[in-house]
């Protein structure tokens, strides 16, 4: 499948993916990818299949997500990029990672485990409320999130839920996303990898301190297929780690990537 993707940096520059996760798109990530391209990575951003401004498909699990990301790499002739997923993208990340990990330099995955996890109502519930929203009947943004207010009552998951809208040609309103195609397979979005495969390179798993994502009692799993994982608590943040506490993000990440270790090692004596 032909990705949609934004690119930041130089051709020739060490190369850096970065997928978002449910519901996300790649424009979450433009302003860290364009901050971190200045320090000598040639990032690039594409939005997975189902979101954003890439191709709809009925076939939507990690089996598919696995091969769309491998088909990016090839396409674009890449040699040994790093990777960075959060939650659904991680998954993606982990998964390559350990069935070829003879072309990943590094990996670093935000705030998600190997596990399965049991379907979470939240996703449900923004699923319920973009298709509640009579797109039909609003003229402005600001409509829309009024309709949202209600439904989906924390404003920060609401302004990421808006970031899918967008108008079309004919003036139009319309969420980006496949509604269909992503609530017709959510429960595979909660799949476990499972798998004896080793992926032995330098790995960074960045745990928000106030979610739930990454137990404790999953640093051991994580360890037996990434041998090489520093797991980094960051105290407070919750499953948005990158979005929370965007500094303390970017520090951390790029003195992983660039394999400077002062604010690496600094960051990770201030978490528990």
């Amino acid at each position: 499948m032909e990705l949609f993707y934004r690119k930041f940096g130089n051709r020739g520059d060490q190369p850096l993916i970065i997928l978002h996760g449910l519901f996300g798109l790649s424009d979450n990530w433009a302003t860290f990818a364009r901050r971190i391209a200045m320090e000598g990575f040639e990032v690039f951003v594409p939005d997975q299949r189902n979101h954003g401004q890439s191709p709809h498909s009925g076939n939507f699990n990690y089996l598919a997500l696995t091969d769309d990301l491998f088909e990016f790499i090839d396409e674009h002739e890449m040699e040994h990029p790093m990777l960075l997923g959060h939650s659904m993208g991680g998954k993606v990340v982990m998964r390559f990672a350990l069935e070829n990990p003879e072309l990943v330099e590094k990996l670093a995955v935000v705030d998600i485990s190997m596990k399965a996890y049991p379907p979470r109502t939240q996703h449900k519930q923004i699923i319920n409320a973009m298709r509640q929203v009579d797109l039909g009947k609003v003229k402005n943004r600001r409509q829309v999130e009024e309709q949202l207010e209600t439904l989906i009552p924390v404003q920060r998951i609401r302004q990421f839920v808006l970031k899918n809208l967008h108008r079309t040609s004919q003036n139009q309103f319309e969420w980006r996303l496949n509604i269909d195609g992503i609530e017709t397979n959510l429960d595979d979005m909660f799949d476990a990898i499972e798998t004896d495969q080793i992926f032995g390179k330098p790995s960074l798993f960045i745990k928000g301190g106030a979610s739930d994502y990454i137990l404790l009692e999953d640093f051991d799993p994580i360890r037996t297929n990434f041998p090489h994982a520093e797991i980094v608590t960051i105290a407070g943040a919750s499953h948005w780690v990158h979005v929370e506490v965007p500094e303390r993000f970017y520090q951390l990440t790029y003195g992983f990537f660039s394999g400077n270790p002062t604010w690496y090692q600094n960051l990770k004596k201030q978490t528990p």
